[in-house]
């Protein structure tokens, strides 16, 4: 049975506001954020959809997958139906409200497999073991750019062998003389979504000091300072990237 809460729209920005506050994952936008995100980001039901075939391919028996800022359980619903039973999953957060709301999506599911959902906050640390997956599905780009690098050389020691990490993230354009033509496009794809001019400056003004993103080429490097031995995009939309990294 489909959750009631994923009908309910976004309109977080739709009146004025005198000044934007920094974004937050609190209650009010967890009620809303499966319209959000779906209105939001190009093709996120194929991103889904791709991120779940990649960790069934690389998911290895007697360990655990985890999906880092796991928000309402999307990325685990999805996954639910290509990786085994056996498998359990770890969804990690730093709001309650999203770990609630995800809750409630994975029991209305029907999850049978054996889960955990935590609060931590990574910019802060965490704890990551025996997982042959772990996917960061637009959260990288949320963590602190100091922290970001101890984050991804967390994932690795936690990775067994042959382990991988599914990465999706909003990036900047390898040469700036692009950007703007991105964000133009960009912003005529919430258009399409019915957002209105006053929805995406109050939300541009509220993410400027919060989601901060690099170019895909510096993304890679990290992965690769981190430890990753290979690295591969696997999708792309001007500023939207999907990059898989795997352990030796």
């Amino acid at each position: 049975m489909a959750s009631k809460d994923k009908t309910n729209k976004d309109e977080v920005f739709r009146e004025e506001i005198n000044k934007a506050s920094d974004f937050k994952f609190g209650s009010k936008v967890a009620s809303v954020f499966d319209d959000m995100v779906s209105r939001s980001v190009p093709y996120y039901g194929e991103i889904q959809r791709m991120t779940a075939e990649l960790a069934a391919d690389h998911v290895q028996e007697g360990t655990d997958v985890y999906d880092l800022g796991c928000s309402t359980g999307t990325t685990m619903i999805g996954l639910n139906t290509l990786v085994p039973e056996n498998i359990r999953f770890i969804g990690i957060d730093d709001s309650v409200q999203m770990l609630e709301k995800c809750d409630s999506k994975l029991k209305e599911a029907g999850f049978k497999r054996p889960y955990d959902l935590r609060v931590a906050d990574l910019n802060v640390g965490v704890e990551i073991k025996n997982a042959s997956v772990v996917v960061l599905c637009l959260t990288l780009q949320f963590i602190r750019p100091i922290f970001r690098d101890k984050l991804l050389k967390t994932i690795v020691d936690g990775l067994v062998p042959g382990g991988a990490l599914i990465l999706v993230e909003k990036i900047l354009a390898e040469e700036s003389k692009y950007n703007r033509d991105f964000i133009k496009y960009y912003y005529d794809y919430k258009r399409r979504n019915q957002y209105s001019e006053m929805e995406i400056s109050q939300k541009r003004e509220a993410l400027e000091n919060v989601l901060i993103p690099y170019k895909l080429s510096e993304n890679i490097h990290m992965l690769r300072e981190a430890g990753f031995e290979h690295c591969e995009t696997f999708f792309k939309w001007y500023n939207f990237t999907g990059i898989i990294a795997t352990k030796k």
